[in-house]
């Protein structure tokens, strides 16, 4: 699942980022690579933003960029 799919609580962790070079190489410089693990904060309505928690970091990502990130849920 990607991160869209996500409800507000979650906690998961990242399978895979299917992002382009620029775009990709923005997401890892705030730590969102391939074993990290996320909480997400909100949603908008709409799910135009996604807020998530990385660390002590909060990130708001577009429906487009969140779109990109697999995750599966912890157990």
């Amino acid at each position: 699942m990607n991160l869209l799919e996500c409800k507000k609580g979650d906690k998961v962790v990242i399978t895979k980022i299917k992002a382009k070079d620029e775009l990709k190489r923005r997401l890892i410089s705030f730590g969102l690579i391939k074993g990290v693990d996320l909480e997400i904060l909100n949603c908008s309505p709409g799910k135009k933003t996604v807020e998530i928690k990385v660390d002590k970091t909060r990130l708001a990502l577009r429906k487009e960029e969140a779109s990109l990130i697999e995750v599966e849920c912890e157990e």
